[in-house]
């Protein structure tokens, strides 16, 4: 029996590269999805009419273009993705940023073999050894890898990537709604991380390519680090911070359709 897998595309401000990132997912990747849903988070540019036109080109699959209600940021919008994927009763939610800096390709091999799919979450890594890097400077590649590195030695397993863009989770975890006490910054996938190294989560990486050409990073970079360090404190002191009811609890995602068509 095929299994039930939404690909999810969160997007701000991704006019230009939208239309790229829907015209990677071919017919090879179609072949196991269920649904496409792009989510629009209050882009300022035509993002919006750009993703509604490349979805009207895609065949073979059903095609979801909605508008949250108000900026949810990236970890919102996750959060009402992970929320449509259960009331759906789909059995995977597979992440795939808007911007065009990851390649959904990269988890093809994976989903042909079926070995991701026995996992509760499978990470694509930037800072893999077998990954590929284009655009991407130098200084924040030795950033991104001493953070890499103190989390391995915190949590006792080797971390290649804190939060890359792409990304699958097995509804079964997303069952456990953990997830909901995760603020919705940017830093939300870091949470998810941190969370599967303290709970014992069953998850793999795998090495992806990455390009940055004309995309703005919505990432503050210092900032982000520093929060990643502070949390990372947290966690060594007391992996229960996780457990604790974040600022975001309570909050009601919500969204218009603007578009859809069936298979």
């Amino acid at each position: 029996m095929k299994r039930k897998l939404l690909l999810f595309i969160p997007m701000y401000n991704c006019e230009k590269q939208i239309k790229r990132v829907l015209a990677k997912v071919d017919s090879g990747v179609r072949e196991y999805l269920t649904e496409i849903l792009v989510a629009d988070n209050g882009s300022a540019d035509g993002s919006v009419d750009s993703a509604r036109l490349a979805l009207s080109g895609i065949k073979g699959v059903r095609t979801v273009l909605i508008k949250n209600k108000k900026n949810y940021s990236l970890g919102g919008s996750l959060k009402l993705a992970f929320k449509y994927c259960l009331d759906n009763n789909f059995d995977h939610c597979l992440v795939l940023h808007g911007d065009d800096q990851a390649d959904i390709g990269d988890i093809l091999p994976y989903l042909r073999d079926e070995k991701f799919f026995s996992y509760d979450c499978a990470f694509g890594s930037r800072f893999d050894t077998r990954s590929r890097l284009r655009g991407y400077s130098r200084t924040r590649t030795l950033g991104n890898k001493a953070l890499n590195l103190l989390t391995s030695l915190a949590a006792g397993r080797k971390v290649t990537d804190l939060g890359s863009g792409l990304q699958l989770y097995s509804a079964a975890y997303l069952k456990g709604g953990s997830y909901l006490r995760f603020p919705d910054n940017l830093s939300f996938e870091v949470y998810l991380l941190f969370h599967c190294l303290w709970t014992g989560a069953k998850f793999v990486f795998f090495p992806i390519s990455w390009t940055e050409e004309d995309q703005k990073s919505n990432a503050r970079s210092f900032r982000q680090g520093l929060e990643i360090l502070f949390l990372l404190l947290k966690c060594l002191v007391n992996p229960k911070h996780l457990s604790a009811p974040g600022p975001s609890a309570g909050i009601e995602y919500s969204y218009d359709i603007i578009y859809s068509r069936e298979p």
